[in-house]
């Protein structure tokens, strides 16, 4: 669904745009005094027409109304105005005040129900589309409740209000104006059906001229590497002239449109002035009447015309709470308002013919009867070519997908019945990639023991050997890593991360190709921190370095979602035509 699109107006529509509604319900009060506000205020307005075509039957020498001064019907007109105006001041600011509070409270629940989900949600939507529904979506809630809403009861009141009086004040006229409004609308409405279409297409057109950018951008560091500014450019350039192309085909029909409805719609008023004339001519009606009609007429004519773009909006917000709501019915992982009380797990882990699809891709079986054992304590490392299946273990391991077959165990305790925050508080993770919140040091190190002291912070990047290069820095731990921690090397970043971990002091530690990305003197002093890091806790590594992984109890050797091998670094490498030796012979050789 693209951002913006519209939805029909029918009842499950405006029923999804009903619970949406109950944001507001909080606020009602403040809410139903702003509308008892506007439709006075709007009821009130309706008076003026009225009191000016009466102002120019005083002038002419008409006496047949309870005002017969110009003042003092000026005077009225003057009133009829601030009394519109201070009520329409205060509907303002309450509605504001209601819709900001209750727009806050959607995109903090709708964060909220975001990060509470599982990672199959985002594997199957894109970031990009989740912070539009967060930011954009909300947006348009919040023009609708905030203005459309309440511009679209104005309307509606000008339009029952209006043709009431026209036909209570000028009936004859009235029916003469009826007859010429059907051609004019029905016009209006297949022309406009057909532009709306027509600026579709441009929309598509700009959406993949964005889509080059986003790219683009995203993907800087290719761009510059290869030296393709101008083919990225010209790309853009060639999507551009197809939108400025489209564009301009819209603009001649937009500008052939707006001739007609301006040639239909001031026709029309030039007939029922026409009209109107001739009755005041024969003393049907007087000159006040008459203003009072055109007045009325210019209120309805507005009021139709406003009341199709409010439509629009609204089947634009009817989309947009639809987006919403999807995401709200998505099932967390668990209930964030659940206490869990975190107590350390012990035990020995044991996969046992385990076998997973990740859920995007659900015909493809990633891991085909995996049996693995790791005592508690122990060190065991994952090895294989990639794609093997190593890292989705470790997934698994943290709960991220549940197995589609087999069991995964701590102890007794299947995983699944471990309350997910239990298990997560016990289990830290140092992967390949790490990426650092755009804070200070202390406050990434902080992340792994939000409450932790500033002295529990130094004395967990002195076990993970970044005190040295933190103090080197002028802001020590309150210097800023930037976006992504892009400030920082990437030996600094692992470092952090290891002292994040330290920091979290899990029962289960999970390396996930720690140092397979840093130059030899980063991996010295990272794989220093890890050592410390290790020191009596269940380890699980995935890694391909020698170095890495010949200290451990236990490696097993996957291939295909297969375990292939396991044992010792002495006891694989003897094997003769072993997975394991090969692999190591062919990383010797590289």
């Amino acid at each position: 669904m693209s951002k913006g699109e519209k939805r029909r107006l029918n009842r499950e529509g405006l029923k999804r745009l009903a619970g949406i509604f109950s944001y507001m319900w909080p606020y009602k009060v403040p809410f139903i005094i702003g509308l008892v506000m506007l439709v006075v205020s709007s009821s009130i307005f309706m008076v003026f027409p009225y009191v000016s075509g009466k102002l120019i039957d005083i002038a002419s020498g008409k006496q047949d109304w309870f005002i017969n001064h110009i003042g003092k019907a000026a005077l009225l007109l003057l009133a009829v105005l601030f009394a519109q105006s201070i009520m329409s001041f205060f509907r303002v600011v309450l509605f504001a005040r209601v819709t900001e509070n209750a727009m806050a409270n959607i995109r903090t629940d709708l964060y909220q129900r975001m990060v509470s989900l599982p990672l199959a949600f985002f594997d199957k939507n894109r970031a990009g589309e989740l912070i539009s529904r967060i930011s954009n979506d909300v947006s348009i809630l919040q023009t609708t409740f905030s203005t459309t809403l309440a511009e679209m009861i104005r309307q509606v009141i000008i339009l029952i209000s209006g043709i009431a009086l026209i036909f209570y004040t000028t009936p004859a006229l009235s029916v003469f104006m009826l007859a010429t409004f059907p051609v004019i609308v029905v016009s209006a409405a297949v022309f406009g059906k057909f532009i709306r279409r027509q600026s579709k297409k441009t929309q598509e057109e700009l959406a993949t001229a964005n889509v080059i950018v986003e790219e683009t951008i995203q993907s800087i560091h290719s761009v510059k590497a290869f030296t393709s500014e101008l083919v990225e450019i010209a790309r853009y350039r060639s999507s551009m002239k197809s939108v400025v192309k489209t564009a301009l085909s819209v603009a001649n029909y937009r500008a052939a449109f707006i001739s007609f409805i301006i040639f239909m719609l001031f026709g029309g008023i030039v007939a029922v002035i026409w009209y109107g004339a001739t009755l005041v001519q024969a003393g049907d009606m007087t000159v006040g009447d008459l203003l009072s009609f055109v007045l009325y007429t210019t209120f309805i004519g507005a009021s139709i015309a406003g009341i199709g773009d409010l439509f629009g909006q609204v089947q634009k917000a009817i989309g947009a709470s639809e987006r919403i709501l999807e995401i709200q019915k998505e099932t967390p992982e668990w209930d964030l308002d659940q206490q869990t009380a975190i107590s350390p797990l012990t035990g020995d882990i044991q996969f046992s013919d385990v076998h997973f699809s990740y859920p995007t891709r659900d015909e493809v079986e990633v891991l085909k009867g995996i049996d693995l054992h790791i005592g508690q304590g122990q060190k065991v490392a994952l090895v294989g070519h990639s794609g093997a299946g190593k890292s989705t273990i470790v997934q698994l391991m943290m709960r991220f997908y549940e197995v589609t077959g087999g069991s995964v165990k701590i102890g007794e305790q299947h995983l699944a019945d471990i309350d997910l925050p239990q298990l997560r508080a016990n289990v830290g993770i140092v992967p390949q990639e790490v990426i650092l919140f755009g804070g200070t040091i202390a406050e990434n190190i902080r992340y792994g023991k939000p409450g932790a002291s500033q002295a529990e912070v130094e004395e967990a990047a002195a076990k993970a050997n970044a005190l040295d290069f933190i103090n080197s820095f002028p802001e020590g731990f309150d210097t800023l890593v930037g976006e992504r921690g892009v400030k920082l090397s990437g030996g600094q970043r692992q470092r952090i991360a290891i002292a994040r971990a330290v920091l979290k002091d899990p029962s289960i530690l999970i390396l996930d190709e720690a140092t397979s990305s840093l130059d030899a003197e980063s991996e010295h002093l990272v794989q220093q921190a890890l050592n410390e890091l290790m020191k009596g806790r269940t380890t699980i590594i995935v890694a391909h370095r020698l170095a890495t992984i010949r200290s451990v109890d236990r490696i097993y050797v996957l291939e295909n979602g297969h375990i292939v091998e396991s044992g010792s670094h002495e006891e694989l490498v003897g094997a003769e035509n072993g997975a394991y030796k090969s692999f190591i012979e062919l990383q010797l050789e590289g």
